[in-house]
């Protein structure tokens, strides 16, 4: 049997570490990247409406105003379909009860973060995201109960739909604040949009933003074998 040559076998063993590097792993699965691009286009849709019926110079643009209106109102009433629907994925599932659940890492991560330091321990989502999705949430409950104050006007008094009023505004604009450093953030690390766009990302860079996650993928492993 013919052997290998001394330079085949140095080609395969400096190509080992790279093609360890360039190793890929499942973060999403197609319908938790289903659920993300629905609400990001309902919430897309959900601003540039607001933004028309707001701003005088997009009004003026846009015009007709009660078509705004329209789909402002129902693109913020279907914004939680797509998450009611992705409750049929377990994977969704299991990563809603990750979100939800915070352990002594989340609080390192959050200090070394204010302090901009690198000691940034985080299972599959880091603290940070945690806090995004949970506030997000909360503010679209919001929104939903005061738009629908403001959109049924029989349903409450002037005073209950005045205050509805003016927290609908204001949170909006803390919305569109949030949403634009998520957006921020997300621009500044390719590998996540990578993420989630195809499904998978690079190993190595999951072992250095989400040290915690290989073990938390063990677990899972072990649990559904048993």
């Amino acid at each position: 049997m013919r052997r290998p040559s001394e330079r085949a076998v140095g080609w395969r063993q400096a190509q080992a570490p790279v093609q360890a590097a360039s190793a890929r792993v499942r973060r999403f699965t197609p319908a938790q990247r289903w659920v993300h691009r629905a609400t990001a286009t309902l919430m897309a849709v959900c601003v540039l409406t607001a933004g028309c019926l707001y701003l005088p110079f997009l009004a003026q643009l846009v015009g007709r105003r009660a078509l705004m209106v329209t789909v402002h109102e129902w693109s913020g009433l279907l914004l939680p379909v797509p998450l009611l629907l992705g409750l049929a994925s377990r994977a969704l599932r299991a990563d809603l009860t990750r979100l939800n659940r915070y352990g002594p890492h989340d609080r390192r991560w959050l200090r070394s973060a204010l302090r901009r330091g690198s000691d940034r321990p985080a299972g599959k989502f880091n603290a940070g995201q945690k806090l995004y999705a949970a506030w997000l949430a909360g503010a679209v409950l919001v929104m939903a109960g005061t738009g629908l104050l403001m959109w049924f006007t029989h349903l409450a008094p002037l005073l209950w739909r005045t205050g509805a009023t003016f927290v609908h505004d204001w949170l909006a604009l803390a919305l569109i604040v949030v949403i634009a450093g998520h957006v921020w953030r997300a621009y500044g690390d390719p590998e996540a949009r990578r993420g989630m766009r195809t499904g998978t990302v690079d190993a190595a860079w999951a072992r250095r933003e989400h040290p915690l996650w290989e073990p938390e993928r063990d677990g899972e492993s072990k649990r559904r074998a048993g």
